[in-house]
């Protein structure tokens, strides 16, 4: 049985709203001045991680998935079904929306849905995100998006460091510029753009929109779910419960000195968004700074963590 973490390498994607805060925050070495996602977790065929030491360095996630079942606990499942990123939004994403895993299986080559969350790791002054929109039938959706009542349809959030957002599958959305986030989502890369500013590409060309899609899958009316946040003093450690929903559970571990654990779940994701200590398993250290990514796999049992960290911990 293996006793340690899976370090993994990040993936970055260059974006035309990407800007250079990746670099800037976690001292990651980006591709160019347009990086908007770094995809730390990763198993989808569009940007798999690698583990980047250990027993397993070299291995994709993907290939574990197929070849080492165990270290995911022997959940089933055709492919792993998490995936964690963290978005730059230097400027606007575009108004989007994402389908669930029935749309997504029958249009979409057997893709999973996309139901998410964000953790807002920083934010400038009143920046803000679009969550959810007005129209209150298809059809009034269908006319306001024809044509263009965009200050009519889409609500509008203001955020701030430490807020946290349920995003399921037919929600409309998109971050706003000046807003950094930490993202679990399903496994997926499927969107479907509903308004993108027109924009202009670097081909001089406007991008795709999917209305057509879109239309099919956005909720209407729009649905506020709560997820109220639920604190836990323990020693050593606060846990804040941020979600716990069919596809993942979503946490933040503040750790202040000493803490302990049991990995009971099939696998823990981690990511280290603040400070510095080790992870001790039965008296092996390892040691995890700001920008570290991990996954504590099934069969690990008790571990601590040491120092001074702030992370954000899932699980499906």
């Amino acid at each position: 049985m293996v006793k340690e973490p899976l370090f993994l390498t990040p993936i970055f994607q260059e974006r035309i709203w990407g800007g250079t805060k990746l670099q800037i925050e976690f001292g990651y070495d980006i591709p160019s001045d347009i990086t908007g996602e770094c995809w730390v977790v990763s198993a989808h065929p569009n940007g798999q991680s690698v583990v980047s030491s250990g027993t397993f360095e070299g291995k994709t996630i993907g290939e574990l998935w197929n070849e080492h079942r165990e270290l995911f606990g022997n959940i089933e499942g055709a492919v792993f079904p998490l995936l964690t990123k963290i978005l730059d939004a230097n400027n606007n994403l575009s108004v989007q929306v994402h389908p669930n895993d029935e749309y997504a299986g029958k249009y979409e080559n057997g893709e999973l849905g996309k139901t998410e969350c964000w953790y807002v790791i920083d934010a400038e002054e009143d920046a803000e995100i679009i969550f959810g929109h007005t129209a209150q039938t298809k059809a009034q959706l269908a006319h306001m998006i024809e044509s263009g009542g965009w200050d009519d349809l889409l609500r509008r959030v203001k955020v701030k460091p430490g807020d946290f957002f349920y995003v399921p599958s037919g929600t409309i959305h998109a971050l706003c510029s000046g807003v950094l986030i930490l993202e679990t989502q399903q496994s997926s890369d499927t969107t479907y753009r509903v308004y993108d500013y027109d924009r202009i590409d670097k081909n001089g060309q406007k991008r795709g929109l999917h209305i057509e899609k879109s239309l099919d899958v956005i909720t209407v009316p729009h649905e506020d779910i709560s997820t109220a946040p639920h604190l836990e003093n323990r020693t050593g450690v606060t846990v804040t419960t941020f979600v716990q929903e069919e596809y993942f559970s979503v946490y933040k571990w503040k750790v202040t000195s000493v803490a302990e654990f049991s990995q009971d779940k099939p696998f823990l994701i981690g990511s280290v968004l603040n400070g510095a200590g080790e992870i001790v398993i039965d008296d092996e250290s390892f040691i995890v700074g700001k920008g570290s990514h991990f996954i504590l796999p099934s069969g690990i049992g008790k571990f601590k963590l040491k120092g001074e960290l702030e992370l954000i911990i899932s699980h499906p």
